[in-house]
């Protein structure tokens, strides 16, 4: 079980605390394999690889990152893991891996006991989103996600708005397990509809042990015209629901990019941020992310850029 304790998150005014983006992917483009990609997608129609993530932390002051799946593919968790683990400690930034497996199989047993063996994989997700809303209440899964907390790994939870319900019924038979909600849900930025979403958020994060990741807003917005204050209602929810400790930043990249650069995300993070105290700012922009992933002994090591 994390520890989820406000001691042990950190919470002294003024404290440096070093930025994880707690969410972001890597691929090798083809169309075969990312088919959900379409035609308003295009500028994500290429690979898209540690070498260019790399100088986007830079520019950002981002120190670490936790890498998610794309696909639904253990070979795509296999290589995401070999990335991470290719650094050396001194140069590790790679900090983490949320990958996928099929946990609704049979031979889920024995692909978890191989994965567990890494120790940068932190988590597990599968795409939700893009199944039956009743899929995530299937026995065969729920079963999955228990082996999940036993291997005292993560999971990720990727849907869309309206499937809040049948998470809230998911997570509740599952309350030691940890689950960080992506993308805040997908809520319907672009349309400017708050409820039923903004009650079901409320009431999701009754459950202590669940987190929500404040990512993917930019893609529910309207993608050439969305300004901060576009957003900002819906962070508020999130933020007045889930408190900062128990709130992540994360980008979203490459995906974000095709309604902001990676670092406009950030900047609008800032000014979505900037009533909160130092130490709040501290946990969303890394402190939360450190705890749940366990990542902290090696972001402690990795250099200041």
């Amino acid at each position: 079980m994390v520890d989820r304790s406000q001691d042990q998150l950190g919470n002294a005014e003024g404290r440096t605390r070093r930025r994880i983006d707690a969410h972001h992917h890597f691929w090798r483009y083809s169309s075969e394999e990312y088919g959900w990609i379409d035609d308003s997608m295009g500028v994500l129609r290429r690979d898209f690889l540690p070498e260019e993530l790399a100088f986007e932390l830079k520019n950002t002051g981002t120190d670490g990152v936790v890498s998610v799946q794309a696909r639904q593919s253990l070979e795509e968790t296999r290589w995401l893991l070999e990335l991470a683990e290719a650094q050396t400690d001194a140069e590790r930034w790679i900090l983490g891996v949320v990958g996928w497996a099929p946990l609704a199989s049979s031979k889920f047993p024995a692909v978890l006991e191989e994965l567990r063996r890494h120790r940068l994989l932190k988590g597990l997700r599968h795409v939700l989103q893009a199944e039956p809303d009743d899929y995530m209440l299937r026995a065969d899964f729920n079963e999955g996600i228990a082996a999940v907390g036993r291997a005292g790994l993560v999971y990720d939870v990727l849907v869309v708005n309206h499937m809040l319900p049948r998470v809230i019924e998911m997570v509740d038979r599952h309350p030691n397990q940890i689950f960080v909600l992506d993308h805040m849900a997908k809520p319907l930025i672009a349309t400017g509809a708050l409820k039923p979403w903004s009650n079901q958020m409320r009431e999701l994060a009754k459950r202590e042990h669940v987190y929500c990741k404040v990512s993917g807003l930019v893609t529910e917005a309207a993608w050439q015209t969305w300004t901060t204050d576009d957003l900002r209602p819906y962070f508020d929810i999130g933020l007045e629901a889930f408190g900062p400790q128990r709130l992540l930043a994360g980008s979203d990249w490459p995906v974000c990019t095709v309604a902001s650069s990676y670092e406009r995300w950030f900047a609008t993070l800032d000014l979505l941020l900037s009533a909160l105290t130092a130490s709040e700012k501290d946990l969303i922009f890394g402190v939360v992310a450190a705890n749940v992933y366990q990542l902290g002994a090696r972001l402690d090591s990795y250099p200041k850029n």
